[in-house]
């Protein structure tokens, strides 16, 4: 059930290129953390965050890990081809695809396209004291991507040759190229799985430090997984944004999160807007399973799917579905996608009662999305911000939201 028109007009605010963070900090949980609870807003720094989570709550982490997925190559001209890894094709699997040896297929942005119009693209690289090669060769253009072939001489599956031939795929806007520093700061300390080309961002404040402080308050901690797309940073170019085309993540959650999440499905904190999508999307496959038995996993949730959930059914319901469903079959993770879009226009949160999440860009859906958590105080959040000097986006600094 598509919500009416949105005027993307009324997500817009004035950020300052000089208040956009271009370099982490150099502590990750000395960065500031402003808090939103009940209408009121204030502020400390995020190494206090565990002060201000209810008692009994559940943070969910995505535990997706940047793919250094930036290739340049030179052509014989001087020609600079950057190609910038999506998706895998073949195969298609994210897990299968990084374990590849000697060849697969991508989808990818090819930078500077039109120097590379035939012939293929090689570059050279050591190992172990010996030198071998990377090709590329350009198959074909699907849409606003290209599907690319790479072949190597190398015994070194796919994963092996990005982290020493690739580059971190920091966000445009920070008009940089990629440095030492980001390969490691571009990611969380609890990353594990491989495939997102842009980082969980709200997930860089943690340190163990942190998080063994949040044990130590008996709150407990859970892990989703959801693959962050180039998607991510697409701007909505529509007058009216539902008439936006919300791009497809992959996702999993395995059967112990799942459980522990039901235990404490009143106090559920997400860390970040993926984990946000990941928990909603879950909400929508457990609705299927109480209307056909089944939550077909291999059909993405739908963008309004979420929408068409009656109001009535709790979130308890719907991931405990989804749990006995997994009980019931065996089933230890479950694996699916989702293009859900979360508006202010009639979502209804299911799952998520907190949100640990930075500052956004201006006319964003991530913007979209906390307006819906927060309702109109999404423009008193961000003025807070802007007037106390806070950080924005990526690299920026991190706020704690709960919703009324």
């Amino acid at each position: 059930m598509k919500p009416g028109p949105i005027r993307i007009d009324e997500f817009d605010y004035p950020l300052p290129d000089e208040r956009i963070a271009k370099f982490p900090l150099a502590d990750r949980d000395a960065s500031k953390l402003l808090v939103y609870r009940n209408g009121a807003i204030s502020e400390d720094r995020f190494s206090a965050l565990s002060d201000y989570l209810p008692p009994q709550s559940i943070l969910i982490f995505n535990d997706t890990k940047v793919v250094r997925a930036r290739i340049i190559f030179f052509k014989e001209t001087g020609a600079r081809i950057e190609i910038f890894c999506l998706e895998p094709h073949e195969p298609a699997d994210h897990e299968r695809a990084f374990a590849r040896k000697g060849s697969c297929a991508w989808k990818c942005i090819v930078g500077n396209a039109k120097k590379w119009k035939a012939g293929d693209l090689s570059i050279g690289f050591s190992h172990a004291g010996e030198m071998y090669r990377l090709t590329a060769s350009r198959r074909e253009q699907q849409g606003n991507h290209t599907l690319v072939d790479f072949s190597w001489d190398a015994d070194l599956a796919f994963g092996q040759l990005l982290e020493i031939l690739g580059r971190i795929p920091i966000p445009p806007y920070l008009n940089r190229e990629s440095e030492a520093l980001d390969n490691s700061r571009y990611q969380t300390v609890y990353s594990k799985f491989e495939g997102s080309v842009a980082a969980p961002t709200a997930g860089l404040h943690f340190t163990e430090k942190v998080i063994t402080g949040l044990h130590e308050r008996d709150i407990r901690t859970g892990e989703v997984t959801l693959h962050v797309g180039a998607g991510t940073f697409l701007p909505v170019k529509s007058e009216d944004a539902t008439l936006h085309e919300m791009h497809t993540e992959h996702f999993e959650v395995r059967l112990p999160t799942l459980q522990k999440l039901l235990e404490r499905i009143d106090s559920v904190i997400a860390v970040g807007t993926t984990s946000v999508r990941t928990l909603e999307s879950l909400a929508v496959l457990g609705y299927r399973i109480l209307q056909t038995g089944s939550p077909a996993p291999d059909v993405p949730v739908g963008q309004w799917e979420a929408y068409c959930i009656p109001e009535a059914i709790t979130g308890a319901e719907l991931i405990g579905s989804l749990v006995r469903h997994m009980e019931t079959h065996g089933l230890e993770k479950m694996k699916s996608s989702t293009q859900i879009m979360i508006t202010p226009a009639g979502f209804r949160f299911r799952v998520v009662r907190g949100l640990v999440t930075n500052f956004h860009q201006p006319k964003s859906t991530l913007l979209l999305l906390i307006s819906a958590f927060v309702g109109g105080d999404w423009q008193r959040i961000y003025e807070y911000a802007l007037s106390h000097d806070f950080r924005f986006l990526s690299y920026g600094d991190s706020s704690l939201l709960f919703r009324a």
